[in-house]
């Protein structure tokens, strides 16, 4: 009987030892590549725990900035702030209080950990009584009265201290609003990130849960956009980026891929991508009934959305991967 062939070339050869298929990796995951989302609550009898986000809280001041302490300890290089406020109203005008919770959070969060950057969500969504993200007339979002609101609440968190402002609401023209306010109250160096393309998605639930921001009518599909058109998404990016965005998000993360991957071969600006709430509670789900190792699941996701060309990932788990990775180093 003749030998059968052997293959020349054995491509497990670089997979024999945990060395050396580090070694060769393709892609890696730093923790410094990712943000912590933190909700931060202005009524301090608010209920703390979010059911659909199971390790996830609503923060008063002072959680805040010992939250700050601890993922600056961990490494973790930057937080997203979300208010909670005690009142709403039409206009949201919390969102642009100087003294309003995002405002109070970033000044609670720089006193604790100096070096962390802060980053804040410009949007109505959370302050106003009918949950969405702009000013709504007749029945509909007017979207150039909000622009002058965002703007203002842009303004105000800078002054507060923000590192980095991300405007979430999509209103057309948000960016430029943003970047013109900001440069003419002497906040030239406050860097924008742009939810570039923010899909109307279903994903979004248990953050509507948390920030207690559903549409009290209709939806966000006038303004979010498809998430059947990748063109489109392009655009959009496209848009912030000559409106003067410095950085640039798709959101969510795992049903985008492709956009993500679309961005990253088209644009060589920064990009950022969101793994949001409904991604994080799938795996929260899933783990706890015993269905998937979370740890491993949380690696492979992020390592995809790394690999789809993000530089930076937004994820409730960044201070548990940073954690997992600092318990595995010891």
């Amino acid at each position: 009987m003749a030998e059968l062939p052997r293959p020349r070339y054995r491509p497990r050869r670089l997979r024999r030892t945990a060395a050396i298929r580090a070694l060769v990796r393709e892609t890696s995951v730093d923790t410094d590549r990712l943000v912590q989302p933190l909700f931060i609550r202005e009524d301090p009898r608010m209920e703390s725990a979010i059911p659909s986000m199971p390790g996830i809280f609503r923060l008063t001041m002072d959680e805040a900035a010992s939250e700050a302490e601890q993922l600056a300890e961990l490494g973790v290089p930057a937080v997203i702030l979300f208010g909670l406020p005690a009142e709403k109203d039409s206009l949201g005008q919390g969102a642009y209080d100087e003294n309003g919770v995002v405002q109070e959070a970033v000044r609670a969060v720089k006193r604790a950990a100096p070096d962390l950057i802060a980053m804040t969500d410009v949007c109505l969504c959370e302050y106003t009584d009918h949950g969405h993200c702009g000013v709504v007339r007749d029945g509909r979002i007017d979207n150039d009265a909000s622009l002058e609101l965002l703007a203002k609440t842009a303004v105000s968190q800078a002054r507060a201290g923000a590192d980095l402002v991300a405007p979430s609401a999509m209103m057309d023209g948000q960016v430029g609003a943003i970047r013109t306010a900001l440069d003419r109250d002497g906040f030239e160096e406050t860097a924008i990130l742009a939810y570039a393309a923010k899909h109307a998605s279903a994903f979004y639930g248990p953050f509507r849960d948390a920030a207690d921001s559903v549409p009290r009518f209709g939806d966000r599909r006038t303004y979010q956009k498809d998430p059947a058109n990748l063109r489109e998404s392009l655009r959009e990016i496209a848009l912030d980026l000559e409106e003067g965005a410095d950085i640039v998000m798709v959101k969510p993360a795992l049903a985008y891929l492709d956009v993500i991957r679309a961005a990253r071969e088209r644009f060589d600006a920064p990009l950022a991508a969101y793994s949001v709430s409904g991604e994080y509670s799938l795996i929260k789900a899933a783990a706890e009934r015993g269905w998937v190792d979370e740890r491993s699941v949380v690696e492979e996701t992020i390592t995809a959305i790394r690999r789809a060309g993000a530089d930076l990932i937004l994820t409730y788990y960044a201070k548990d991967f940073a954690r997992w990775r600092r318990e595995r180093r010891a």
